[in-house]
């Protein structure tokens, strides 16, 4: 079957210079190439879980959490509404 494909100029050099290496033809090198790595690339990729270091969580002296107005004061000023 005949089609046209765009192949990077790095991809196209590697073909030729295997071609040339192998002495088989340029498109028997692309095809062989293909068969190999189509099932590579359906594979899905390998993702490392994400991991976060638990810390402990301190509030500075003279802040208080249990009024959420005058924490809104202390952060962000008076003029805070």
């Amino acid at each position: 079957m005949r089609t046209t494909i765009n192949l990077d100029e790095d991809v196209l050099e590697k073909g030729r210079e295997l071609a040339a290496k192998l002495d088989r033809p340029f498109r028997a090198v692309i095809n062989e190439a293909l068969r190999r790595g189509l099932p590579e690339v359906e594979k899905p990729t390998r993702q490392r879980p994400y991991h976060t270091k638990a810390r402990p969580l301190s509030v500075r002296p003279g802040i208080n959490l249990d009024n959420i107005h005058e924490l809104l004061a202390q952060v962000e000023g008076e003029d805070h509404r």
